[in-house]
């Protein structure tokens, strides 16, 4: 969790600016972007905002599609990154497929990765995998990336 001074910055920010939707997704993925430790908590935290909608897609491509992109927190060595990512596909697999698939690319290059990162990896590929009721969409980005 944030504190302090960066805590009533970042919330001030949100006062001021959260009419403007295009701000507001910038605020999130702002967020999603941090190298800090507590970046995996923030954005699991961040769902929860009221200003937070799982079905604007904008709004989860702010959060969770800048999170894929956070180098450091996203590919951290205990895989919560992966598993992230993994909570979010299969919440939204139902409501918004091509999103859904949109994100799930971002484990397509596992081996590109370590091998311990890999594994994880790929563990969350074959978890989506498992999911009943899949998407048509979602089940060929992860059968691409699974069998390569």
């Amino acid at each position: 969790p944030l504190h302090g001074a960066l805590r009533v910055s970042i919330e001030d920010f949100n006062g001021r600016w959260n009419s403007i939707s295009l701000v507001l997704d910038k605020w999130f993925a702002l967020q999603a972007m941090s190298k800090r430790v507590e970046t995996i908590q923030r954005v699991i935290e961040l769902t929860s905002h009221s200003d937070f909608v799982l079905s604007n897609p904008n709004r989860v491509r702010a959060l969770v599609g800048a999170f894929t992109q956070n180098q450091v927190r996203f590919h951290q060595m205990d895989g919560a990154g992966y598993t992230l990512l993994t909570d979010f596909v299969l919440k939204i697999d139902g409501q918004n497929p091509q999103l859904a698939a949109r994100l799930t690319a971002a484990l397509n290059d596992y081996r590109q990765f370590d091998k311990p990162r890999q594994a994880l990896m790929r563990s969350q590929l074959e978890r989506i995998s498992r999911h009943d009721g899949l998407s048509k969409d979602v089940a060929e980005i992860v059968e691409r990336a699974l069998s390569f």
